[in-house]
């Protein structure tokens, strides 16, 4: 019995990450495919084929991309944007996207200054951080909480999410790994397979 009980959670293990990375691309899949194929089935319904919307939503993403390579263009949406950002309640709500978005770009990941481990306390605790923002010259009403501090974000294990702290220098150890590597160890919570050894910056103490 014990026996068939370690087969079935061996199975069950492997099988979950699977089915819900499978899930997730799927329900991708389906948002992107309703974005634009509501539209295409009203305008065509006879001859609409499932996927229509999909296809036609990409290429017009890849045609959009394209169109920023344009300088004209570029400094079109410039404006629109900087006109966007002037509106108080539409800046609200487009600024944090368009920030969001922008850590997923490779611009976004080398914004991140520096992986460091936080201490969080005199008990030795300490949290993996990256290191968001060095400089607060913009923010002079907030100099004196500033001084001699950094921006450092540390993520939640499994969750989309974190916190940012303002944290000053002598409390942050800097660690050498690259930031998608410190992303994945924060976000699940430092689990790792046994052959997945940690970088020497984590093996020791700072």
């Amino acid at each position: 019995m014990q026996q068939i009980r370690a087969i079935f959670f061996r199975g069950l293990l492997t099988f979950l990450p699977i089915a819900i990375t499978i899930y997730i691309l799927y329900t991708g899949v389906l948002i992107v495919e309703n974005l634009l194929g509501g539209v295409i089935r009203t305008i065509i319904p006879e001859t609409y084929i499932p996927g229509l919307g999909f296809l036609i939503t990409v290429i017009v993403v890849f045609i959009f991309g394209l169109m920023l390579n344009n300088l004209l263009i570029g400094e079109l949406l410039q404006r629109l944007e900087r006109r966007l950002q002037s509106i108080p309640l539409i800046k609200a709500v487009y600024s944090p996207l368009r920030d969001l978005m922008n850590l997923f770009s490779k611009k976004g990941q080398q914004d991140m200054k520096a992986v460091v481990l936080v201490e969080l306390g005199p008990e030795g605790l300490q949290a993996l951080g990256l290191v968001t923002r060095e400089s607060f010259k913009d923010l002079q009403e907030m100099k004196d909480q500033t001084q001699g501090k950094v921006a450092v974000y540390i993520p939640w294990s499994y969750g989309l999410g974190g916190l940012t702290f303002l944290v000053p220098k002598q409390r942050l150890h800097p660690v050498d790994i690259p930031v998608d590597r410190a992303l994945s160890l924060a976000l699940t919570a430092w689990v790792k397979s046994h052959d997945d050894s940690l970088p020497n910056d984590l093996e020791k103490k700072p």
